[in-house]
């Protein structure tokens, strides 16, 4: 079979690279895709192509990974409690413990995670073959709220609580959280409801420690109107079509 770099030529329907198409089609991720296609297993209209910036038309040409035919995988949607201390990346350069940890005997297809949470948070994390959908969730402008319990080292008082809400400076940022009110104190420390609308790095964690405070737990417990509920520790399921439209409904206040 003849190896070809496919022509770059514009057509009627818009082309995009090779390993971005096998991606979007979810059968694998990005880097599994580019890895297919430099290995020769992948083939466009009959002919290997290596290249896995090579032009491809994701509605018309014909692909095949090994032989077997590449359809649009159906859109498939997870919720998992995350348990502390995995890793939220397909694989750890560190060795460390993956969140596919919880998935390894679910039988599911490929499924990449929708956002992360840190190895020390917990809490609702979801999955999904699907990258549109997915970026749609992760839209620092319009994907929906994240709303997090917060364990902290110290009884906030109003001050403090109106501290946060307002924002603070850190490492060139300026982190705030959109609300942030107290669930319950105890004699040393106290529980928080902190709903953020953007989702930057470690955002909870520098943001408190810019105001003094240590974190003690970090749950993730709603994105939108979507509840993580009473699904249990490294526990998964597939989201409801009724779930799907809850993501984009207004965060629903939380119990503890």
């Amino acid at each position: 079979m003849r190896t070809q770099r496919l022509p770059s030529h514009a057509g009627e329907c818009p082309r995009h690279g090779l390993a971005r198409v096998l991606s979007k089609s979810g059968v694998c991720s990005r880097s599994q895709a580019q890895t297919l296609v430099r290995s020769g297993r992948v083939t466009v209209n009959g002919l290997i192509v290596t290249d896995p910036e090579s032009p491809t038309r994701r509605e018309l040409d014909r692909l095949a990974i090994d032989g077997e035919a590449v359809a649009s995988a159906a859109p498939l949607h997870v919720m998992l409690n995350k348990p502390r201390g995995l890793v939220s990346s397909v694989s750890d350069e560190r060795g460390r413990d993956t969140v596919y940890k919880c998935l390894r005997d679910a039988g599911l297809p490929w499924l990449a995670p929708v956002g992360r949470l840190d190895k020390a948070s917990e809490g609702l994390l979801l999955f999904s073959n699907d990258p549109e959908w997915a970026a749609r969730i992760t839209d620092p402008d319009s994907g929906p709220r994240k709303t997090y319990h917060v364990q902290v080292d110290a009884l906030p008082d109003a001050a403090l609580l109106a501290r946060l809400a307002a924002g603070a400076q850190c490492d060139g940022e300026w982190l705030k959280a959109h609300s942030v009110r107290v669930l319950r104190t105890g004699q040393r420390n106290a529980w928080l409801e902190i709903v953020l609308d953007e989702g930057r790095n470690r955002q909870i964690r520098r943001l408190l420690a810019a105001c003094d405070l240590a974190v003690l737990r970090l749950v993730r417990v709603a994105i939108g109107g979507l509840l993580l509920g009473d699904l249990g520790k490294s526990q998964w399921r597939h989201l409801r079509p009724d779930e799907l439209a809850m993501l984009f409904s207004p965060a629903t206040v939380c119990p503890d």
